[in-house]
C-alpha cells in the first residue's frame, strides 16, 4: 500500500477524520465550514490540500487542539498508528480546561434547587476525598 504524497493530495476533512480528531468526516466538513479549522492562523475550506509540516489548529469544544502534519495517511487508521502521521503540540493547560469544566458539571446544580443540603454537601467532599 503506497503512502499518499505531493501527487495524490488529500482534502484536509478527510485528513481530519483519518487521524481521528473528528469522529466523521462530515463533522470535519461542518468545522471547516464554521470556521474551527486553522492553517497558520487562517481560517480554512474542508478541500484544502494537507501537506506534510503543516501546524492544524481546531477547535474541540473547549479544547483548541495543535497538532503538526508529519505524513498523510492513505486511509483512516488504528488509534495507535495515529502517532506517526500526526504530531500532538496541544499545551496541557486545554485538557485541563475540559477537566475543570466537567468537575463544574457536577457540581452544578439545577436552577431552583435552592440551597445544598448537609446531606449535599458530604456527597460533595466525600466525591473529592
Amino acid at each position: 500500500m503506497s503512502l499518499p504524497d505531493e501527487a495524490n493530495p488529500v482534502r484536509l476533512d478527510k485528513w481530519l477524520w483519518g487521524v481521528r480528531l473528528y469522529k466523521t468526516r462530515a463533522l470535519a466538513t461542518a468545522a471547516c465550514r464554521a470556521g474551527q479549522v486553522e492553517i497558520s492562523d487562517t481560517a480554512v475550506k474542508p478541500a484544502r490540500t494537507v501537506r506534510a509540516g503543516e501546524i492544524i489548529t481546531v477547535r474541540l469544544g473547549v479544547i483548541l487542539r495543535t497538532v503538526r502534519v508529519e505524513a498523510i495517511p492513505p486511509s483512516r487508521m488504528g488509534a495507535a498508528r495515529v502517532a506517526e502521521f500526526c504530531t500532538d503540540l496541544t499545551p496541557p493547560e486545554e485538557f485541563q480546561k475540559a477537566r475543570e469544566i466537567r468537575v463544574q458539571q457536577v457540581l452544578a446544580r439545577d436552577p431552583g434547587a435552592g440551597r445544598p443540603t448537609k446531606r449535599d454537601r458530604r456527597l460533595r467532599d466525600k466525591l473529592f476525598d
